[in-house]
């Protein structure tokens, strides 16, 4: 089926992203280490992530025109995270540094055995937007925004700047947030984690939680991520569920998976592709990414990602 959109057919960007940038320190351990004890790393890497920079990067190396509104602080980090989306070829006519503010940082450990993760993070609160600071100018000329809702005040400006102007509005969403539910009803594209429905609606079965996500706030497509299992999105009366790809080389880190989820399913809206195959490519650059470490390492460009659609 097709996606429930009409995209632009003219506009400066394919994909403007507001929210999250951050500098991972990736800390890979033989095996998660138990309360109170101890467990020799076995590497550890720094490097530029955050859900929404990750995403922009994805899109970027896919072919895609993107653009980052977010704030940085002065320092390495902030330089290290500017110099990383400069280097792809990301805008940031409206990205800011921060006099005082510190970048925001995650310390993610690695279990080698499966490459699954665990992060502890830490955002600044000078990186903060408020309603009346968010660059409205940013969504005048794009065919999706797509946001985290960590400043859901904001995003709430920003969709309405976008709307107005005929842009399709896509939301990443992992937890609760102060104005959550009023930024969830101005969206059109909700892909939540596995988890979040629980936190939101109590516990209720994945095609009960998406009935409940599409009737409460009205989004054209709703979806959830479910790891190696692949996703389960709902569209319209119809729910489609894609099973995940293996990880070529097999998984090594599992941080930004559900980024590059986001980045294949906005990538094939944007290509005029059916949802169906939007959710094969969102599971395929999702695989692709796991095969090393860091949020951003091995995201696919064009050639990856249809050598891996073709094998199935």
């Amino acid at each position: 089926m097709q996606f429930p959109f009409t995209l632009k057919k003219e506009a400066d960007f394919d994909v403007v992203g507001f929210g999250t940038n951050a500098v991972d320190f990736l800390i890979q351990v033989p095996h998660y280490p138990e309360f109170n004890s101890k467990v020799e790393l076995t590497d550890y890497h720094q490097a530029a992530g955050g859900e929404i920079a990750t995403a922009m990067v994805g899109l970027q190396r896919l072919g895609l025109r993107t653009s980052y509104v977010g704030r940085f602080g002065n320092d390495n980090a902030g330089e290290i995270g500017l110099s990383s989306l400069r280097k792809e070829g990301v805008d940031l006519t409206y990205a800011e540094t921060i006099d005082g503010a510190q970048t925001q940082i995650a310390f993610i450990v690695i279990d080698e055995r499966s490459g699954e993760r665990t992060v502890i993070w830490k955002r600044d609160a000078k990186l903060h937007y408020g309603e009346t600071d968010v660059p409205l100018d940013a969504v005048k000329s794009t065919k999706v925004l797509h946001f985290t809702p960590h400043d859901a005040r904001a995003c709430l400006r920003l969709a309405e700047a976008a709307r107005a102007n005929g842009t399709i509005i896509s939301i990443d969403i992992d937890n609760i947030f102060d104005d959550v539910e009023q930024l969830l009803g101005s969206v059109d594209i909700i892909i939540a984690s596995a988890d979040f429905p629980a936190k939101l609606f109590g516990a209720v079965d994945r095609r009960a939680a998406l009935l409940e996500l599409q009737r409460r706030y009205g989004a054209g497509i709703v979806g959830l991520t479910l790891g190696e299992a692949g996703s389960l999105l709902l569209c319209g009366d119809k729910f489609i569920e894609t099973p995940g790809f293996d990880v070529p080389g097999g998984c090594r880190d599992t941080t930004g998976a559900g980024d590059s989820f986001r980045v294949g399913l906005i990538y094939g809206l944007i290509q005029g592709e059916t949802v169906e195959e939007g959710a094969r490519m969102a599971n395929a650059v999702a695989a692709l990414k796991c095969r090393a470490v860091g949020a951003r390492t091995a995201l696919p460009n064009k050639e990856e990602l249809n050598s891996l659609l073709r094998k199935l």
